[in-house]
Protein backbone atom coordinates (compact mmCIF):
# COMPACT_ATOMS: atom_id res chain seq x y z
CA UNK A 1 0.00 0.00 0.00
CA UNK A 2 1.35 3.49 -0.77
CA UNK A 3 1.21 6.58 1.04
CA UNK A 4 -1.02 8.32 -1.85
CA UNK A 5 -4.07 6.11 -1.09
CA UNK A 6 -4.93 7.10 1.88
CA UNK A 7 -6.10 10.38 0.29
CA UNK A 8 -9.85 10.80 -0.20
CA UNK A 9 -9.53 11.23 -4.38
CA UNK A 10 -7.81 9.29 -6.63
CA UNK A 11 -4.31 10.92 -7.56
CA UNK A 12 -1.85 10.34 -10.57
CA UNK A 13 1.16 9.18 -10.16
CA UNK A 14 3.25 12.10 -10.64
CA UNK A 15 5.86 11.38 -13.35
CA UNK A 16 9.46 12.19 -12.78
CA UNK A 17 9.25 16.10 -14.58
CA UNK A 18 6.26 17.04 -12.45
CA UNK A 19 7.96 16.12 -9.27
CA UNK A 20 10.90 17.86 -10.11
CA UNK A 21 9.42 21.02 -11.33
CA UNK A 22 7.23 20.71 -8.17
CA UNK A 23 10.16 20.68 -5.64
CA UNK A 24 11.73 23.28 -8.01
CA UNK A 25 11.32 26.38 -6.41
CA UNK A 26 13.04 28.35 -9.02
CA UNK A 27 10.44 27.53 -11.91
CA UNK A 28 7.51 28.68 -9.43
CA UNK A 29 5.81 32.22 -9.28
CA UNK A 30 6.16 33.78 -6.52
CA UNK A 31 2.87 33.47 -4.46
CA UNK A 32 0.86 36.66 -2.91
CA UNK A 33 -0.97 35.91 0.34
CA UNK A 34 -3.28 39.36 1.01
CA UNK A 35 -3.28 40.66 4.52
CA UNK A 36 -6.72 42.11 5.48
CA UNK A 37 -7.21 44.62 8.79
CA UNK A 38 -10.55 45.49 9.96
CA UNK A 39 -10.71 48.89 10.99
CA UNK A 40 -13.54 50.77 12.82
CA UNK A 41 -14.80 54.37 12.27
CA UNK A 42 -16.95 55.53 14.78
CA UNK A 43 -18.89 58.38 14.30
CA UNK A 44 -22.28 60.59 15.35
CA UNK A 45 -25.22 62.34 13.93
CA UNK A 46 -28.23 63.94 14.83
CA UNK A 47 -31.46 61.81 14.38
CA UNK A 48 -34.91 63.06 15.35
CA UNK A 49 -36.36 60.60 17.55
CA UNK A 50 -39.77 62.81 17.53
CA UNK A 51 -41.31 66.33 18.52
CA UNK A 52 -43.22 67.52 21.59
CA UNK A 53 -46.17 70.08 21.44
CA UNK A 54 -46.18 71.72 24.77
CA UNK A 55 -49.17 73.86 25.64
CA UNK A 56 -49.82 76.31 28.72
CA UNK A 57 -53.16 77.26 29.57
CA UNK A 58 -54.32 79.77 32.21
CA UNK A 59 -57.19 79.31 34.37
CA UNK A 60 -58.80 81.93 36.79
CA UNK A 61 -60.74 80.34 39.88
CA UNK A 62 -62.53 82.61 42.16
CA UNK A 63 -61.31 82.37 45.85
CA UNK A 64 -62.70 83.94 48.64
CA UNK A 65 -60.53 84.92 51.51
CA UNK A 66 -61.14 85.81 55.16
CA UNK A 67 -59.09 88.13 56.74
CA UNK A 68 -59.39 90.54 60.12
CA UNK A 69 -59.72 94.07 59.18
CA UNK A 70 -58.70 96.58 61.63
CA UNK A 71 -59.21 100.19 61.67
CA UNK A 72 -59.84 102.93 64.29
CA UNK A 73 -62.39 104.50 66.05
CA UNK A 74 -62.12 108.16 67.46
CA UNK A 75 -64.06 109.21 70.44
CA UNK A 76 -64.46 112.62 71.66
CA UNK A 77 -66.01 113.92 74.88
CA UNK A 78 -66.37 117.17 75.84
CA UNK A 79 -66.13 117.71 79.63
CA UNK A 80 -66.94 121.29 81.07
CA UNK A 81 -64.47 122.65 83.86
CA UNK A 82 -65.36 126.36 83.88
CA UNK A 83 -62.42 126.67 86.65
CA UNK A 84 -60.08 129.76 86.60
CA UNK A 85 -56.20 129.57 86.27
CA UNK A 86 -54.16 130.97 89.07
CA UNK A 87 -52.90 134.49 88.47
CA UNK A 88 -49.16 133.35 88.67
CA UNK A 89 -49.94 129.47 87.62
CA UNK A 90 -48.54 128.12 83.74
CA UNK A 91 -51.21 128.15 81.60
CA UNK A 92 -52.30 123.95 80.89
CA UNK A 93 -51.34 122.37 78.09
CA UNK A 94 -52.46 119.17 76.60
CA UNK A 95 -51.45 115.81 78.33
CA UNK A 96 -51.90 112.49 78.01
CA UNK A 97 -53.79 110.42 80.69
CA UNK A 98 -53.24 106.07 80.19
CA UNK A 99 -54.86 106.33 76.35
CA UNK A 100 -56.80 108.99 76.46
CA UNK A 101 -55.26 112.87 75.10
CA UNK A 102 -56.20 115.94 77.23
CA UNK A 103 -56.57 119.22 75.42
CA UNK A 104 -57.74 122.09 77.32
CA UNK A 105 -59.90 125.03 75.60
CA UNK A 106 -58.73 128.45 76.75
CA UNK A 107 -60.49 131.68 76.92
CA UNK A 108 -59.71 135.02 78.10
CA UNK A 109 -62.37 136.87 80.27
CA UNK A 110 -62.32 140.65 80.72
CA UNK A 111 -61.44 140.32 83.98
CA UNK A 112 -57.87 139.35 82.73
CA UNK A 113 -58.65 135.90 84.62
CA UNK A 114 -58.13 132.67 82.70
CA UNK A 115 -61.30 130.78 83.16
CA UNK A 116 -61.06 127.22 81.51
CA UNK A 117 -64.19 126.47 79.94
CA UNK A 118 -63.83 122.74 79.07
CA UNK A 119 -61.51 119.84 78.01
CA UNK A 120 -61.98 118.12 75.49
CA UNK A 121 -60.93 114.25 76.19
CA UNK A 122 -59.89 112.22 72.93
CA UNK A 123 -59.77 108.33 73.39
CA UNK A 124 -59.16 105.85 70.85
CA UNK A 125 -60.03 102.46 70.58
CA UNK A 126 -59.34 99.49 68.21
CA UNK A 127 -62.44 97.66 66.36
CA UNK A 128 -61.89 94.53 64.79
CA UNK A 129 -64.56 92.96 62.37
CA UNK A 130 -63.85 90.12 60.31
CA UNK A 131 -64.09 90.87 56.42
CA UNK A 132 -64.39 88.70 53.21
CA UNK A 133 -63.75 89.48 49.33
CA UNK A 134 -62.97 86.64 46.38
CA UNK A 135 -59.74 87.15 44.33
CA UNK A 136 -58.57 85.96 40.97
CA UNK A 137 -56.23 83.68 41.32
CA UNK A 138 -54.31 81.58 38.03
CA UNK A 139 -53.51 78.11 37.70
CA UNK A 140 -50.89 77.50 34.69
CA UNK A 141 -51.83 73.70 33.51
CA UNK A 142 -49.33 72.03 30.67
CA UNK A 143 -49.99 69.17 28.41
CA UNK A 144 -47.15 67.59 26.39
CA UNK A 145 -48.07 65.67 23.25
CA UNK A 146 -45.17 63.65 21.91
CA UNK A 147 -45.95 63.24 18.19
CA UNK A 148 -43.58 60.85 15.71
CA UNK A 149 -40.74 61.68 14.10
CA UNK A 150 -41.42 62.91 10.19
CA UNK A 151 -40.37 60.48 7.81
CA UNK A 152 -37.15 60.32 5.62
CA UNK A 153 -39.22 60.19 2.78
CA UNK A 154 -41.15 63.71 3.99
CA UNK A 155 -38.59 65.57 4.47
CA UNK A 156 -36.27 64.87 1.71
CA UNK A 157 -37.41 66.90 -1.93
CA UNK A 158 -36.33 65.56 -5.33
Amino acid sequence: MNSDSTLPFPVDEPSENSRAERLDTTLRHPMVVPVIEEQVLVGREVVESGHLRIRKTVQQIEQPVQVTLQHDEVQVEHVPINQFVADDAPLPGSRQEGDVLIVPILREVVVTRVLVVEEIRISKRVLEEPFTSSVQLRQEHIEIERAPPLSDSATSTT
